[in-house]
């Protein structure tokens, strides 16, 4: 049995910060006290004076391109940058190659995770016009949820049929994630600008051909369609400020039917950064301009919007660099999400315990997911040690992504993931990654 023991640490747990010592015994946070004595001489001991202790990141949105895509990254890869990050647990998205749209396919993923993986793992069902059958199969004690796109995407997962989607809605009782954006608004955008520039449409306009407009009315119906049947739905990715009059505030998350996710790059660039940036923060939903991201921030801070994610979806150097129809839209963020919220708690944007609460917490309280999420006795020690004043640059020689790039190359971060545990094991240290695989498959407490 692996025991450590954390001595003077700043816990950000559930709204306050305090300093205390937290004992890990096995894969469980064992003792939380002001003072705890070691109980052995074997008890590994790491004093965290001046940096903060938090739960491990758990990240609801990724895309780690296995099976299929390995080109771009795998689970193993992805997951061994996203623990360097601080984040422990994830749940990744269906559409893979082949889609994630049977219940086999779907296993398939937790095989390779449960071999591969360095964090927890869940992977969503993927829904596609013709495949509820296979959807209402889903277990809800082993599977995140059902994901759906309402824009397109890869293979065959665009759901534009609105009687599946009402019998989608309707039939079950898990959590349904869905990509909110309007495919005929951006065909119909996306043809105004090839008519002017052909397949090389200059990178600042993908947020007017992914519009706020072809967010807004691929959300709003989505939203008014779980009101009408019900249905538990959770919003990724949002990026409009005309979206943020779709979500409450009023009511406590664990009484929300529909909850929202916002992503670190919508909430760090702006269309101003495209002539820096090009490609690289060519994402779907697009970064819009800065009066949105300024909405997507309030909103973040008054709790319309619950979670905090990165969606992250790499793609190689040479893919990025095609024209703008055949340049895919994503990039990687799992290894640079926390500390680049660490940095607007230093700019007083956010508090540590609100960054926590959204990147934690909710994910946690959304998903239902058991003993994660928190720094209890009893749960599981996922847990992230961070140096608020240890600076460090983004540089290819410490990006741990396969594609080898980030859109944060360059950026000086004030902050530093020191450590990073995984189920009780000492998994990070300083960038250097323990070859060792203890990660779990995420269960969730529900029927």
């Amino acid at each position: 049995m692996s025991t450590f023991l954390i001595r003077n640490a700043k816990i950000v747990n559930e709204g306050v910060v305090f300093e205390g010592d937290v004992l890990i015994e096995d894969e469980f946070i064992k003792e939380i006290a002001d003072k705890i004595s070691p109980k052995s001489s074997e008890c590994i001991i790491i004093d965290a004076e001046g940096s903060y202790l938090i739960p491990g990141a758990i990240d609801d949105q990724v895309h780690f391109r296995e099976p299929g895509l390995t080109h771009k990254g795998t689970i193993a890869s992805e997951s061994r940058a996203a623990i360097a990050g601080g984040i422990t647990s994830f749940i990744e998205q269906p559409n893979t190659v082949p889609n994630a749209v049977t219940q086999e396919l779907l296993e398939e993923k937790y095989q390779i995770a449960a071999e591969t993986s360095f964090a927890n793992y869940s992977f969503m069902m993927g829904g596609t016009n013709d495949n509820l059958e296979e959807v209402l199969k889903t277990n809800p004690r082993n599977v995140a949820g059902i994901k759906l796109f309402l824009g397109s995407s890869t293979g065959n997962m665009l759901v534009d049929n609105q009687e599946v989607l009402e019998k989608i809605f309707s039939s079950t009782k898990m959590l349904i994630a869905v990509h909110c954006e309007d495919e005929a608004t951006i065909k119909r955008n996306l043809e105004k600008y090839k008519e002017e520039y052909g397949d090389d449409i200059p990178m600042k306009y993908h947020h007017l051909i992914r519009s706020d407009e072809a967010c807004y009315l691929s959300s709003s119906k989505a939203i008014e369609l779980a009101k009408k049947t019900g249905a538990r739905l959770h919003v990724f990715h949002l990026s409009t400020q005309k979206e943020m009059s779709l979500f409450t505030n009023k009511i406590p998350l664990e009484e929300k039917q529909i909850t929202a996710e916002v992503c670190v790059h919508h909430l760090w660039f702006s269309d101003k950064d495209y002539d820096t940036k090009k490609a690289f923060i060519k994402w779907n939903p697009a970064v819009k301009t800065e009066a949105d991201k300024d909405a997507l921030w309030e909103a973040l801070l008054d709790d319309r919007i619950d979670v905090i994610a990165t969606d992250h979806a790499p793609h190689t150097l040479e893919e990025k660099k095609n024209p703008y129809t055949s340049c895919p839209s994503g990039g990687p963020l799992v290894q640079h999400a926390v500390v680049a919220m660490f940095e607007a708690v230093h700019k007083e944007k956010i508090s540590v315990e609100k960054v926590v609460e959204k990147m934690c917490h909710n994910p946690a309280k959304i998903f239902k997911i058991e003993k994660r999420g928190f720094i209890k006795e009893g749960y599981y020690a996922d847990l992230a040690i961070i140096n608020p004043h240890l600076p460090w640059n983004v540089m290819k020689e410490n990006i741990l992504y396969k594609c080898g790039w980030s859109p944060f190359e360059g950026t000086n971060f004030k902050s530093r993931v020191t450590h990073t545990f995984v189920n009780g094991k000492l998994v990070h240290v300083n960038g250097k990654i323990k070859e060792v695989k203890v990660a779990k498959r995420l269960l969730f407490e529900r029927e």
